[in-house]
């Protein structure tokens, strides 16, 4: 995999980039926890269907906000002591049923072989068999779903050591805690139904969400050619950057994962004339990427360099003589 030019910031840009916001990152967890407590408790309280899907869309995109939160923390940019980023990681994920663990280790094997065979989460591409097409669609219909089996079952079965599997297990031990109480409770008080749906009715809409955002993220980016070109940034709006936490800004991420979200904008303006330089990918909607994705399937090579063809054909025709 190539990985040429891909350190292009000094060291004193890079360090000025890297300094951590403790007041702002914990005034934002807060307020979104807080929106999302309000929205949940909307839900609970309307007797009306449509304000309880809207409640839990809203709910479920919130989840997004926690997810990109705990993203930072698996990169250990979210607080100065790396235990602090372990604890937010391993408890917001509890709601979700999935290992902080397995998401930490799968994640960063992600960084290090972006775009690449060695890369976990490159399951777009392949040679668009049946089987191909299966794991493409189900992970967009049901991606939550695979998501418990893979991070809970499949990652640590085939990579975990004794120390990793002493972490996840506990892990578990904690969520199923967590879900027995609950599950006690809300029988106790003739409440199952009502406290599974504000629960899981959200969890689905964050796993559309995330699904959309995932793909977009690296689908119909060049192959196995390093990070700066294996990575798609989608400028979005300013709505989802902040909701998201700049995730979106998802190339300087992938070059400098040691940049706290809140510096992606700058570190994108600072990296800009390179990203333009390599052709990397900068596109404006997620759904734009997400509905093409959608229509043309999993990937293969020689799809993917026709793709990437047509891409520049179109480009070369909207450049100014």
């Amino acid at each position: 995999m190539s990985t040429m030019n891909e350190k292009r910031l000094t060291p004193e840009q890079l360090q000025s980039l890297t300094g951590y916001r403790p007041l702002r990152t914990v005034s934002k967890i807060l307020l979104f926890f807080a929106l999302l407590a309000a929205v949940t408790a909307l839900a609970w309280q309307s007797e009306s269907d449509i304000t309880d899907w809207a409640a839990y869309a809203a709910a479920g995109y919130l989840w997004m906000s926690i997810v990109t939160f705990m993203h930072e923390a698996t990169h250990n940019t979210l607080f100065a002591a790396k235990w602090q980023n372990w604890a937010f990681g391993i408890v917001t994920m509890i709601p979700l049923m999935v290992s902080f663990v397995a998401f930490k280790e799968d994640h960063l094997e992600h960084h290090r072989y972006n775009r690449s065979p060695k890369d976990p989460d490159a399951f777009t591409m392949g040679k668009r068999g049946v089987l191909d097409f299966i794991a493409f669609y189900a992970y967009i219909a049901v991606g939550g779903l695979l998501t418990f089996l893979h991070f809970n079952l499949i990652y640590p079965i085939k990579y975990f050591t004794a120390r990793q599997w002493a972490i996840h297990l506990g892990e578990a031990v904690l969520k199923i805690a967590c879900v027995w109480a609950l599950v006690a409770w809300a029988k106790q008080h003739d409440m199952l139904g009502p406290v599974l749906e504000v629960w899981l009715a959200p969890v689905f809409v964050f796993s559309l969400l995330n699904s959309m955002r995932f793909i977009a993220e690296h689908y119909e980016t060049p192959w196995d050619q390093g990070k700066l070109a294996g990575t798609r940034t989608v400028t979005s709006n300013r709505v989802h950057s902040f909701f998201w936490n700049n995730i979106n800004w998802h190339i300087g991420h992938h070059l400098y994962p040691r940049v706290p979200a809140y510096n992606l904008v700058q570190l994108h303006a600072m990296i800009a004339p390179e990203i333009a330089a390599s052709g990397a990918i900068v596109d404006k909607s997620y759904s734009k990427v997400f509905l093409n994705a959608l229509l043309r399937g999993p990937e293969s090579k020689e799809r993917l360099d026709q793709a990437l063809l047509q891409r520049s054909e179109r480009l070369e025709l909207t450049q100014p003589v």
